[in-house]
């Protein structure tokens, strides 16, 4: 039991500490229970959306390749004449951080930079085909970030859940059953000091009236033997004795010291 409690010294401020302590554990168990079932929440609806784009991936990854070889078939090898032609790129990448449920995940949107190139396709020699590929392209490209975006923030959201989870199992197992403990130990404590200052208290009573009884009791005694003295010296004019003499003693008061009991035979 002194394994499961934090060590303190049982008084009731440390009681008061204590219960504020817990008070405050308990809610933030609360809150993190509340954050980990939104963080459930929000990682199986991302779950469900990477799974309806990946389904849609493969579908326009088909179809974008397939146009690709249309134009391949119609305008010959243009992969090489594109590339050395291209300057800048006409798609970019932006990075911006979205706060879910306390949780800062990083976020992938499309940025067109208006630097196209369809200027660099013909209208002969399958200029059409091309433009559909790269159509086509710029959809799974789209796609592409989002998917990206979708796992990235499903990576971060993952771990926030399982941290957060490790966190409410730890108040709920470890920290509040402890304060739980320290503030029972505290109170039993306290009773015990308790019943003992009251058991004290009353041996210190019982002993204060067997005292006052004990006085009592000579204080009576001794009015009594007052009263008897004053009664024989009224009656008599003599003063009696507290003690009573021996009858030998009385004797010897009557007989004459000089008398002989031998002349007297």
């Amino acid at each position: 039991m002194a394994t499961n409690r934090f060590p303190t010294f049982p008084s009731r401020m440390s009681l008061q500490q204590f219960k504020v302590r817990t008070n405050g554990a308990r809610k933030g168990h609360s809150l993190l229970k509340r954050k980990a079932d939104a963080l459930k929440a929000k990682v199986r609806a991302i779950l469900s959306e990477i799974y309806d784009v990946k389904m849609q991936m493969n579908e326009i990854m088909s179809t974008a390749n397939f146009s690709h070889t249309q134009a391949t078939h119609s305008a010959g090898d243009f992969n090489a004449q594109i590339i050395s032609k291209v300057e800048s790129p006409s798609i970019k990448v932006a990075l911006r951080r979205e706060n879910v449920v306390g949780v800062k995940i990083l976020q992938f949107d499309k940025v067109d930079t208006g630097a196209s190139q369809d200027s660099l396709l013909g209208i002969v020699r399958g200029g059409a085909q091309i433009r559909k590929c790269k159509n086509a392209y710029d959809q799974a490209l789209e796609l592409l970030i989002k998917l990206a975006s979708l796992q990235t923030s499903f990576q971060e959201l993952d771990e926030a859940l399982r941290v957060t989870n490790r966190r409410v199992n730890a108040l709920d197992n470890v920290v509040i059953p402890k304060l739980e403990n320290t503030m029972h130990y505290i109170a039993s404590e306290l009773d015990e000091r308790e019943r003992e200052d009251l058991y004290r208290l009353k041996k210190v009573v019982a002993k204060k009236k067997k005292e006052v009884a004990i006085a009592d009791a000579i204080r009576r005694e001794r009015e009594n033997n007052g009263h008897g003295a004053i009664q024989n010296v009224s009656t008599t004019g003599v003063i009696v004795d507290e003690e009573p003499q021996s009858m030998l003693q009385d004797m010897g008061d009557f007989q004459d010291p000089d008398d002989n009991v031998a002349d007297i035979f």
